[in-house]
């Protein structure tokens, strides 16, 4: 049976009209959806494409020295962002910039490039603008889209001293970075304490960003704050209070600033670092976005490496300084006693080769005493004989050679104490013999130190073993650093040695005495021999006055030539300051 012509038509009516009721009831039920039953969540969405938020950077925390004097502090500076799915025309957004700020354009796009990570996030364009660039992208703000500025917190030094390899400096967190930091609190741009204090205590000092929320319209610009959303702010760094002393690290600074070493100055007793001089060094503002690409190039590629860290991070011979850690070895494994001498005559014939002693015209008669105000190597040459190797390495660990200090600053190197082992992997077992103790016992050879060790070698000699550990942050529970197993008859010989040195007639260190009336100085110097040009001056000491007060000097002269002439003066002007400045406060306060 045929269908009829208007039965067929009316058939797909019917089709097409279901067809419509049911893709409305669809719309209907999504509209139902997302309205009532998602609101909050599309909400939320909706609110996102007119809203946006801006992260803000917390202060860190100021450093002061010991008295309360601010060394680092902060300054408000801006900084200009591009959102690239905000901009509507980039080269117009760049030339309005350049014109504003004066930077290149092609500076402008560079940076822009270097910092982008996504079109939904801010990448930096320049930085560090003053208020009158500022005032003029404010007045051209209308034709820039998807352009933000906010403020920043930059560190500056206003302080009248450096103390550059102390402090440390800040780094700007890449993309390279955030990988390999644990902590996630990270973003690109950040900075993040990367040398000396502001990386120990990074944390301490980095505070807790905020966020602020802006409304933007439909081109990315700016059109005011949001009512509904309220601001988090950001809460700065805690402050840091360091051992250090403006008045005393102005003086080292000055004193050392066209020599190559390191200068240290501390308290024995306490462990505090009163001066901490690394040179040369580089300008405290290098991190801080004010230092040209050519004047970076040149730092980097100095031959004389301002960038090292001496102090924690050079590694030199001792020479003659470590000859106490020898003499306490020798006296207390009873290889020699105060009394025993040997005569020196220039030289020391040690089977087919002859060692020269420094003063090749001899000392004569010496003995304990004797040979380290007189810094004779003769008797240390045959004395060392008497020393196992081993031995040897044990006792200079007692004083910290080969071992970490643990002071206060990250990467601090260890030195190095040669063992039977280690010269057995270096030379091979029948590759070496006992005349490398002779080198060793004058602190030459195979034994490396950093000067931050020496430091604290000098606080455990002057205090007869027993001072705190170095720091530079103030803090309470500090650990005790003893050497408990020393007699007090050899310490007194070790401090007679000393006391000669500064004061005897033929003492190396003469110089190093100010003559200042209650004030005992007692040191040794070094000359240590290096095999890449001019041997290194050392000199290592303490003094104190009739009240007790006391403070301890280690002064390394790269390439200087005499501990006694050359590194030995310099802790001489360093104690003649230090007392003088004290007996002109006491008289004051009287």
């Amino acid at each position: 049976m045929l269908r009829s012509p208007n039965s067929t038509s009316q058939t797909r009516v019917w089709v097409v009209y279901f067809f419509v009721v049911f893709v409305h009831l669809i719309i209907l039920g999504r509209f139902f959806k997302i309205q009532i039953v998602d609101n909050e969540k599309y909400s939320k969405r909706a609110k996102s494409n007119y809203v946006r938020a801006l992260s803000l950077p917390a202060p860190r925390g100021l450093i002061k020295d010991r008295n309360g004097n601010i060394i680092v502090d902060n300054y408000p500076t801006y900084i200009v962002y591009g959102i690239d799915a905000e901009i509507k025309d980039k080269e117009k957004n760049f030339t309005i910039i350049s014109q504003s700020t004066g930077v290149d354009t092609a500076i402008l796009k560079k940076n822009y490039k270097n910092y982008f990570r996504s079109r939904f996030l801010p990448a930096r364009i320049v930085k560090d603008l003053t208020i009158e660039q500022l005032s003029k992208l404010e007045e051209n703000k209308n034709h820039l889209s998807g352009i933000i500025y906010k403020q920043f917190p930059e560190r500056i030094y206003h302080s009248k001293i450096k103390a550059t390899h102390v402090l440390g400096y800040l780094k700007e967190v890449d993309s390279k970075m955030i990988k390999n930091m644990e902590n996630g609190n990270y973003a690109f741009g950040d900075l993040v304490g990367w040398a000396g204090v502001e990386k120990q205590y990074e944390e301490v000092l980095r505070g807790q960003k905020g966020v602020s929320y802006y409304q933007v319209d439909v081109f990315g610009r700016e059109a005011g704050k949001v009512e509904t959303y309220e601001d988090v702010l950001s809460q700065p760094g805690l402050d840091l209070t360091t051992t250090l002393d403006i008045n005393v690290q102005l003086l080292v600074e000055n004193m050392f600033k066209d020599k190559k070493g390191a200068v240290i100055v501390s308290k024995p007793k306490t462990g505090e670092i009163l001066s901490y001089m690394s040179s040369p060094d580089y300008s405290p503002d290098l991190f801080t976005g004010m230092v040209s690409s050519n004047e970076w190039q040149s730092i980097v590629s100095d031959p004389d490496r301002p960038l090292l860290n001496r102090v924690v991070n050079g590694m030199y011979p001792p020479g003659s300084i470590y000859k106490m850690v020898v003499a306490i070895e020798l006296l207390e494994k009873k290889h020699i006693d105060e009394d025993w001498n040997v005569f020196c005559k220039g030289e020391y014939e040690f089977y087919d080769r002859v060692h020269k002693c420094w003063d090749q015209n001899g000392h004569g008669k010496v003995d304990v005493k004797s040979a380290i105000s007189q810094s004779c190597d003769v008797f240390f040459y045959e004395a060392i004989q008497r020393v196992r190797l081993n031995d040897l390495e044990k006792r200079s660990k007692q004083f910290l050679h080969g071992i970490p200090t643990n002071i206060d600053l990250p990467s601090e190197m260890k030195g190095r104490v040669p063992t039977r082992n280690f010269m057995n992997k270096l030379y091979g077992r029948y590759g070496w013999s006992s005349g490398a103790m002779l080198n060793i016992s004058i602190g030459q050879g195979e034994i490396l130190v950093t000067p931050i060790q020496m430091m604290a070698y000098t606080n455990l000699l002057a205090t007869m073993g027993s001072t705190k550990n170095l720091h530079i942050v103030s803090k309470n529970n500090l650990n005790d650093i003893v050497v408990s197993s020393i007699s007090k008859k050899t310490w007194n010989i070790i401090h007679d040695s000393m006391f000669m040195v500064a004061n005897d007639s033929k003492g190396t260190g003469k110089l190093s005495n100010p003559n200042i009336s209650g004030v005992k100085v007692y040191g040794k110097t070094g000359t240590a021999e290096n095999p890449h040009g001019e041997t290194h001056a050392w000199y290592i000491g303490f003094a104190k006055d009739e009240n007790d007060e006391m403070i301890s000097v280690v002064v390394l002269v790269e390439n200087g030539g005499g501990g006694g002439s050359v590194a030995s003066p310099i802790a001489g002007k360093i104690f003649k300051e230090y007392f003088n400045d004290i007996n002109s406060k006491l008289t004051a306060a009287k």
